[in-house]
């Protein structure tokens, strides 16, 4: 009798119907959602705070000065978010922007803005380049790496300028300080289109898939045949270049060249593309997000600027930002791993 209704009791259990989880895409396209949603409504509780406190701060015209103020940091963060999202990061861009402003200065007094241009993007390509095959080739952590490559970049833009400021004395040199559309800089609708066309590149191509590919899972990424050393190298050429384009556009929009010129942009773009949605185990990341956490970063630096906040403040806010999102990251982390199937 008593193995007769074990046998039934077994019987019983194994005919119950339990729900099934939800696909891993489908979770994963929820939490991210979740996600993205918590930044939205933290930014829209900032444009609140601000506009109560400073007058006409929701004004166009303030507007405008948030997306130009934005532009270098939209442009550095788009190449860091290659980074972080193929399992590394850049912590020299915040060198090569200086070196890249100075570069386009020098170039400017003796050659065409665009070829002045060009050659400035090359320098910070090699710069990446550099940074790549300490990386990827040999095996040096991205930490130790790029943040030798920070100084010696930084310090190379003092050696070119020997310290000082250069004044762009060539009227071309400063387009993309010049106003066009919706009142917006040059530089603004750069940081825009490059944007864009990443956020096009990293969803419709190979080479993006590939990099999540190689963030997520790199030994997976080598057994499928993937080129990841070469993948690994490009990124931070895409990251270096970016950030020379940067420090060319902020130069520009400043009509000088100076060595100190984005030096805050390693911190300030790492903490943009993890507020926006990207893990630092790489893997996950997108360019709408990182353009939501620039914008929410450009945000708050323009409210305590109009309060009158000390910078050294503002230093100590951003810093709290970026251990935020540091923390956030950890919890999305926590998050998927325990409401995915394994």
């Amino acid at each position: 009798m008593t193995s007769s209704a074990a046998r039934s009791a077994a019987h019983a259990a194994s005919d119950t119907k339990t729900p099934q989880s939800p696909p891993p895409r489908r979770a994963y396209w929820r939490l991210r959602a979740v996600q993205s949603l918590g930044v939205g409504m933290f930014y829209v509780i900032v444009l609140v705070v601000f506009s109560l406190r400073v007058p006409d701060f929701l004004s166009s015209s303030n507007a405008q000065t948030v997306l130009d103020s934005a532009a270098l940091l939209g442009i550095v963060a788009v190449g860091q978010t290659f980074a972080i999202i193929s399992g590394g990061f850049d912590l020299s861009v915040g060198g090569v922007v200086p070196l890249g402003a100075v570069v386009y200065g020098h170039l400017c007094t003796t050659m065409p803005q665009a070829a002045a241009l060009l050659i400035t993007i090359g320098v910070g390509a090699g710069v990446g380049i550099l940074n790549g095959l300490v990386v990827a080739q040999f095996k040096i952590n991205p930490l130790i790496g790029t943040l030798a490559m920070l100084s010696i970049a930084g310090g190379a833009a003092y050696i070119v300028t020997n310290g000082q400021t250069i004044p762009l004395t060539s009227a071309s040199a400063a387009v993309w300080g010049d106003r066009s559309a919706l009142g917006l800089n040059n530089g603004t609708w750069a940081a825009i289109g490059l944007a864009v066309a990443a956020g096009l590149l990293l969803k419709f191509t190979v080479y993006g898939r590939s990099l999540y590919t190689v963030g997520g899972n790199r030994e997976a990424a080598q057994l499928a045949g993937l080129r990841v050393v070469a993948t690994s190298v490009s990124v931070y050429v895409f990251s270096g270049a970016c950030a020379a384009f940067g420090g060319a556009i902020a130069a520009s929009q400043l009509f000088a060249a100076a060595p100190n010129i984005g030096t805050d942009t390693t911190l300030n773009s790492i903490a943009a593309v993890i507020l926006g949605g990207a893990a630092l185990t790489g893997g996950v990341g997108t360019i709408s997000g990182t353009a939501l956490g620039v914008l929410l970063l450009g945000t708050i630096s323009d409210g305590l600027g109009l309060l009158q906040v000390a910078s050294f403040y503002q230093t100590v806010i951003t810093g709290g930002v970026l251990l935020l999102a540091v923390g956030f990251s950890r919890l999305r982390e926590l998050l998927t791993t325990n409401s995915l199937p394994g």
